[in-house]
Parts: C-alpha cells; structure tokens; sequence
C-alpha cells in the first residue's frame, strides 16, 4: 500500500474536499454550511482522496468548535484516524449525520460502521445518538394549550438557576457529561453559554409560568449560524408530570414562526423519550439522525 499524504486544504486545492463517495448525503445535508478550506482537511493515497474532514465554528470564532463532516473510505480507518490525529486544532466533539433509519440499509450500517472505527481509533468514542427536526409553516403551527404565561426576562441569573434546576434531572447526554466532568454547575454554565453565543437576540429568551406565579420552565427561541432553531426546551423538577415541555415547545414555535422563520430545525437525544414525543405531537418531522462522539482526553494536535 502506498504512502498516505495528509494534506490541509486552501483556495487552490478546496475541489480536493469532493472527490470522495458521499453515501451518508453529506454534500446535501451541509449544502448551506459555510467551511474555511484551511479547516478541511484530506487523506490521500496515489494522489486519491480516502478520507476527508471538516472543522467548523462560525465565521468570527478565532478557531474550530467541532467536526461535522468526516468521510472514510471502506477499509481506510487507519488514514481516517490518522487525518484526525495530526489536526492542528484539538476538537473534542464529533457529529455523523446520517439518513434516517440508516440502520435498516445495509450500505448505510456499513459505512457507519468504517466511519465508527475510524472515530474511535482517533481517540472519539459514541456519546448519544440525536434525532434531528426541521419544522415549516406548512406543517402547520402546534397548538398552544394556552396552560402557562411566557414573558421575557432580563437577567441571567434567572435563566441559570431554572438550568441548575432543570439539569438536577436531565436525561440530555451532553449535560450528563457536563455534571459528571464538573457537577450541575457546570452544566448549566455551559447551556447559558451557549445561549449567548447564539447570534439571535437576548430579548427573545423566555420564562415559562402557571397561573399561579411559579416558575415551570424555559424555552429559547433562537438563531444558530445555520437559522432558526429550538435553543432550549426544559422544564423544572417539580413541575414535571404535566407535558409542559410540549407547551414551551408550541410556544417556541410560534416565537420564531412570528419572527419570519421559513423553517426551525430541532435535535433531541432518541433516548429522550418524551421529548421525543413531544416534537411528534408538536409535528416535528425527524429529517436526519446524528451520532454525537466525544474525546474525554481531546486528541492531541499535529
């Protein structure tokens, strides 16, 4: 077997990124993303691309936050992880998009599973599998049971202890990786981080109350660098039981709906069984599915 070239690409060598099979519909999922060439990276052999993978923040961001696209060539993991390994930026999480039900394709399990090995082999191991959403208006908007007040709120402190609470009880895997790297403080710290990196208005962030005055949870409407989305959908311990979740999701739709979204896309951990359901009855359709992998011990850069 020939040598293996790894090559970071720029302007010049950017076509290089595409002339790989594309079985997981990378290509189409990632048709509006925006890549740096100089975050995209390849594997050659006899000049030929065998594994390929692109890092991605937004725009501003001074370095990459995650991998979102990463290719393999069937009986190439070695070059796979070796393209992951030598990277100049270490990137503790990766996502596998994929079609939905791809389990139930031969094909499809197969270059999951060389996609897998590849990760792991890189040091990434699986930490959830996602379902992913994308509503449009002519889904229709949910009803919204007309149960609880949703007003805005000014401080940050507010929406930290409703995440300190909500994460008390979380099933979201990422948040269990959070408490158990540095307790529900972090946890929450990192949602309300994230909120805030979202190019969307602080404004639009909202409380969610009974009638009674007390508080049941929050939901954030927002906008990713890709559009509108579902930030954040969680309801506080005690007032679980009653399928709050699908209020705040209603509501969240309707928030964006209003504000002129032609499409929202979601995403929610399939072992979030109720939340799950929720985006169902709220008429969610699953669009793709996600493999969300993570290096505890980031990878060691090139």
């Amino acid at each position: 077997m020939t040598a293996l070239v790894i090559r970071t690409l720029d302007q010049s060598s950017a076509q290089l990124f595409h002339d790989l099979p594309d079985p997981l519909g990378l290509s189409e999922r990632h048709r509006t993303t925006h890549y740096r060439p100089d975050w995209q990276r390849v594997a050659l052999r006899d000049g030929r691309p065998v594994a390929r993978a692109a890092w991605w923040a937004r725009a501003e961001d001074p370095s990459p936050l995650l991998i979102n696209w990463f290719d393999v060539a069937e009986g190439e993991e070695e070059a796979g992880a070796e393209l992951l390994r030598t990277a100049p930026w270490s990137t503790p999480e990766l996502e596998l998009d994929l079609p939905p039900g791809w389990r139930d394709d031969p094909a499809l399990a197969v270059a999951v599973a060389t996609r897998t090995a590849a990760a792991r082999l890189a040091g990434y191991e699986p930490l959830v599998e996602r379902f992913l959403y994308r509503w449009t208006p002519g889904l229709g908007l949910p009803e919204q049971p007309g149960r609880l007040e949703f007003t805005p709120e000014p401080d940050d402190a507010v929406f930290l202890e409703a995440l300190r609470r909500i994460h008390s009880v979380t099933l979201d895997a990422h948040a269990l990786r959070a408490i158990e790297k540095g307790g529900v403080e972090l946890a929450a710290q990192e949602e309300l981080d994230f909120f805030h990196w979202c190019p969307s208005p602080r404004e639009w962030w909202r409380v969610a109350r009974t009638p009674e005055g007390e508080t049941a949870g929050i939901h954030i409407p927002a906008r990713n660098p890709s559009g509108p989305c579902v930030g954040f959908i969680g309801v506080v311990p005690e007032q679980r039981g009653h399928g709050y979740a699908y209020d705040l999701l209603a509501d969240c739709t309707r928030f964006l709906a209003a504000e002129g979204a032609d499409f929202i896309a979601a995403a929610t951990d399939q072992g979030n069984f109720p939340m799950a359901a929720h985006f169902t009855a709220a008429g969610y359709p699953v669009v793709r599915e996600r493999v969300n992998f993570w290096a505890d011990r980031e990878p060691a850069a090139g």
